[in-house]
């Protein structure tokens, strides 16, 4: 289980979260949710250890890894699918999946059939450049990059950003399988509220770098929600 407790973090003077909690735990999906520039990507990069934190502690399986190297993170079973993608586009989909290596011990670099499973779209695509598909397919590759690693908490920074409508639906099927399985814990952030509602087990939403509603998935009515997504 991924426990965030009482988490403030700092940019300079600017403080950027304020006392943020957050719970996920395998066969679930917990979904940040919030209007741009709330915190919804620095809470991200406290979980995963790219920005230190100035108080409170994040713990995963029972440990504290609140002050270790993002690189750490990743050996723990951490994996993120990162906001833009930032797949390699001179690197074949083949050798961008095989970046999700470095994180591995040598018995486990190999690609799993399952990738191309879940996103097929890969599998044909193997030897063409990042930089040559199509952004929805790039977020296929970035998921399936990710999903290299075997991780055991999954982070997607919104994976429906500027994405066509058949590949956001796909992408939905793809995370709810990942979550019925059970042996991972997923973090979701959003800002599509229908794609987030419909996946999500757990609910957070940000305003101003506080989380003003908390709890499971029909706890706080749809309207609650929406009025901290709106401009």
């Amino acid at each position: 289980m991924l426990s965030v407790r009482n988490v403030h973090l700092h940019y300079g003077a600017s403080q950027a979260l304020r006392g943020v909690d957050l719970e996920a735990v395998p066969g679930a999906v917990t979904c940040v949710l919030g209007r741009n520039g709330v915190g919804k990507t620095s809470l991200l990069k406290a979980i995963l250890g790219q920005h230190p934190v100035s108080e409170g502690e994040i713990v995963w399986e029972g440990k504290n890894v609140t002050h270790l190297a993002s690189y750490e993170h990743a050996s723990r079973g951490m994996a993120v699918v990162p906001q833009g993608r930032e797949i390699f586009p001179l690197l074949t989909v083949e050798e961008n999946l095989k970046t999700g290596f470095a994180a591995l011990p040598r018995s486990q670099r190999f690609i799993p059939d399952e990738i191309f499973d879940l996103f097929p779209v890969l599998r044909q695509m193997l030897r063409r450049r990042g930089g040559d598909l199509s952004g929805g397919q790039q977020q296929q590759l970035a998921i399936g990059r990710a999903l290299v690693t075997r991780p055991r908490l999954l982070v997607l920074d919104e994976p429906t950003e500027g994405i066509q409508p058949s590949i956001i639906k796909q992408i939905g099927e793809v995370i709810a399988e990942l979550a019925r399985r059970g042996d991972m814990a997923i973090v979701l952030v959003e800002q599509y509220f229908d794609f987030a509602h419909a996946l999500a087990d757990n609910l957070v939403v940000l305003e101003r770098g506080k989380a003003v509603l908390a709890g499971k998935r029909g706890e706080h009515s749809a309207e609650e929600v929406r009025q901290y997504l709106t401009v």
